[in-house]
């Protein structure tokens, strides 16, 4: 059961999203864009937050079983029947956007335009919230030779990067402020570049809270998450990405 009512303890679940979410490490402590919200938000109205890094399945069965209060950021669906509430106001709504070879002239006009090219993607990773024909050309067993699945951990984003470096895959899409981050972290802006238009829809990512925390308790924890959320928008939001060399606007 959540600690709330008696320390004001905020149990925080997170995964490895840079530079959304970070694990931290003894020389690079940062915890990322929206670790940096969630401590902002809750430390200002007397909550101690403590963190759990941890796979995001992992994650999610803990704030299934009330380990964890909070989890930052999930792909929202309206249609979900998990052991979690969605908070109202979303971490974010990201465009994507696909990074190429920077003299690459290919771009995104549909799946019409993915033919003969070779696109990296991660185990599982499903992105039919933001285009539902890209996730079945990824899916279709006739485009299989031209997907290739990267398995890994922590680092498949980085290995995918170099691939295209490479001249092994031609083309990713991910949330545009990863794609920043990765490029930047890599030192690869004179081979890469970022391109839009991206996929249709934007990823929408929500907070989610447990159902383990006593009803009244949970709204006053979304309550707070919403208003907070809101009121950060505009320079403070803007404050918070240039803290790692990523914008809204690039």
């Amino acid at each position: 059961m959540s600690t709330l009512s008696q320390a004001s303890i905020l149990k925080v679940c997170y995964d490895q999203w840079p530079p959304m979410t970070i694990f931290p490490t003894k020389e690079a402590p940062d915890r990322g864009v929206v670790i940096d919200m969630i401590e902002h938000i809750y430390v200002s109205k007397g909550y101690r937050l403590e963190f759990y890094e941890v796979p995001l399945a992992r994650g999610l069965d803990m704030v299934s079983d009330g380990l964890c209060d909070m989890l930052p950021e999930y792909l929202y669906s309206k249609n979900s029947d998990n052991d979690f509430v969605y908070a109202d106001e979303p971490t974010f709504a990201y465009d994507s956007a696909f990074v190429v070879r920077r003299d690459d002239l290919w771009r995104y006009t549909g799946v019409e335009s993915l033919k003969s090219r070779r696109i990296a993607t991660g185990p599982g990773w499903d992105y039919s919230s933001m285009s539902v024909d890209y996730q079945d050309y990824l899916d279709d067993p006739k485009n299989a030779e031209f997907v290739e699945v990267i398995a890994g951990y922590d680092d498949v984003v980085d290995r995918i990067f170099q691939m295209i470096k490479e001249n092994r895959v031609d083309i990713y899409a991910d949330n545009e402020l990863v794609l920043q981050y990765v490029l930047n972290q890599l030192d690869l802006n004179n081979e890469l570049i970022l391109v839009r238009p991206g996929l249709e829809k934007r990823l929408v990512e929500m907070p989610i809270f447990s159902k383990e925390i006593p009803v009244g308790q949970r709204q006053a924890l979304i309550d707070i998450w919403n208003k907070g959320r809101l009121a950060i928008k505009g320079e403070q939001e803007e404050s918070l990405l240039r803290k790692y060399q990523v914008s809204l606007d690039k």
